[in-house]
């Protein structure tokens, strides 16, 4: 039987998704095979498993930490908002159908039992399980149908850790609160608690967390710095928060439009951690002044997002900066978004609107969700005229686009597990800085981003990048062990072992 602590937060965004990464890492380092795992995710940034599954990004970094490849087992379920009360359902990595939350919170308890054999399943092959809960266990509207917090923690029977945010305010109330509103039974699987994001001088805690632990009856493990560490957040609400506002200026700026149903903006993170490049996410079109590139990222909601454009008067302005010599790439959704026309009728409940109009391309959606891993070449010409760059990536969507005569494919891709059309990806407008491609995480390609943002120096006068190669893979890893180091440091990770062991031996009843 493996070891296994799940990890529930007093609220969203307290950093559950991070702590867990860590505790993967550290785990893997002490040479046990570890997977993470979340039953339910609500999230508009997915990727796409080697087999062509699509689960949430939260879990594919989760497991990039641990050393292992992404399983859609660690996220069995997946929401990706269509609009305010409506979801698309994915399970098991394809797409079941969409719901409204009523809806769906009526149908939770048909996958207790899937759920349950698909962690079973997961487990077996692992020798600890790290889980993650969703926003918060004090939910008391939803627990008598929970398949996330406490209702997963008791599928699995396992221990809880609680983390809670002291960074946004009311750290000791939010604890208290959260364990005074379980029940007695789950009351008893919270073994300790995390303190996270704290600034300023421990000792100051010290009397807050006695009074804490003698209120609770449960120990505070640790208490987490605020950390200057580089990882995948799982949900666009940072953003709102302003954690990607940029301080410095950079050699080149580079404006993402913060679409209303934004999908996988992680795929700019290799972007923003360029040495020369200042990133920004905008929403007004006067943001878009003196940046080199403009990105139009994906999106769940591809018509009313583009609504949304035009209603922001970013649409001229788009037409401005390409006029300019400006660069401009779409993503997915966002290359949709430049064509000439798109016809949906599937995913708004709109029937067509007219694009952007930068790139000739037309979009016609149907109900089938392609989901697959590619690689392949970009095609000289696409973004610098004489050479062609190794690339590899993600598609999710469910449109399939076709190129008039004033464009040209913008890769030519050699491997892909599920592709109803031509091996030709994206388009490439004549003037030659208007891009449009489905792949995600196209900028975790070092060579292909190095070229285009050396393409955007020149652009502005100045010289090629001459510092070191940056490769975010390793970066990446670096910031793992960075979090992992400092987790270490700041946890009683020697507690948690010894959690687990405890409740492994005497489980929770």
């Amino acid at each position: 039987m493996s070891l296994a602590v799940m990890i529930q937060g007093t609220a969203s965004d307290v950093g559950k998704s991070v702590l867990v990464a860590g505790l993967c890492r550290i785990f893997a380092q002490d040479g046990l095979r570890t997977a993470p795992f979340k039953s339910q995710n609500m999230a508009l940034n997915s990727g796409i498993t080697p087999d062509g599954k699509e689960m949430g990004r939260a879990q594919i970094f989760q497991a990039e930490a641990a050393g292992i490849a992404p399983d859609v087992r660690m996220n069995p379920v997946l929401l990706k908002p269509t609009s305010d009360c409506q979801a698309q359902v994915v399970l098991m990595g394809k797409v079941a159908t969409n719901m409204d939350a009523v809806t769906y919170h009526n149908y939770k308890p048909q996958l207790r039992a899937q759920i349950q054999d698909v962690y079973r399943s997961l487990a077996a092959e692992h020798e600890v399980m790290v889980l993650e809960g969703a926003g918060s266990p004090a939910e008391i509207n939803l627990r008598d149908r929970d398949i996330v917090n406490m209702g997963m923690a008791e599928l699995a029977e396992c221990p809880v850790i609680l983390v809670a945010d002291i960074d946004r305010g009311g750290v000791f109330a939010a604890i208290y609160g959260t364990i005074a509103l379980l029940l007695e039974h789950e009351k008893w699987r919270v073994k300790g608690v995390i303190i996270n994001k704290f600034r300023g001088d421990k000792a100051l805690l010290y009397s807050g967390i006695e009074q804490i632990e003698a209120l609770t009856g449960v120990p505070v493990l640790g208490v987490m710095p605020w950390l200057k560490v580089d990882l995948e957040d799982e949900d666009s609400v940072v953003l709102e928060r302003g954690k990607y506002d940029p301080v410095m200026p950079k050699d080149i700026d580079v404006a993402v439009i913060q679409l209303p149903y934004m999908s996988n903006f992680t795929d700019f993170n290799a972007l923003a951690a360029q040495p020369d490049v200042r990133l920004r996410y905008v929403t007004h079109p006067h943001e878009l002044q003196n940046c080199g590139l403009v990105i139009l990222p994906g999106s769940k909601n591809t018509l009313s997002d583009l609504q949304w454009l035009r209603e922001r008067g970013l649409e001229p302005a788009l037409h401005a900066h390409q006029r300019s010599g400006g660069m401009v790439v779409g993503i997915c959704g966002g290359y949709q978004m430049l064509g000439r026309h798109i016809y949906d009728g599937v995913e708004s409940g709109l029937d067509d609107m007219p694009g952007v109009g930068l790139l000739d391309v037309e979009t016609r959606f149907a109900s089938g969700k392609i989901t697959t891993r590619v690689a392949g070449q970009t095609l000289p010409g696409g973004i610098r005229a004489e050479l062609a760059y190794e690339i590899e990536g993600y598609e999710i969507h469910m449109g399939e686009t076709q190129r008039g005569p004033h464009v040209r494919p913008f890769a030519r891709l050699t491997q892909c597990n599920a592709r109803p059309y031509d091996g030709l990806d994206g388009a490439v407008s004549e003037s030659g800085n208007v891009v449009g491609t489905y792949l995600h995480g196209i900028f975790d390609n070092g060579g292909f981003t190095r070229a285009l943002l050396d393409g955007l120096r020149l652009r502005k006068g100045l010289a090629a990048w001459r510092g070191e190669h940056f490769d975010y893979q390793h970066y990446k890893q670096q910031q793992f062990d960075i979090l992992a180091d400092a987790m270490r440091e700041n946890i009683d990770i020697a507690r948690i072992y010894q959690i687990m062991h405890e409740h492994q031996e005497q489980p929770c009843t």
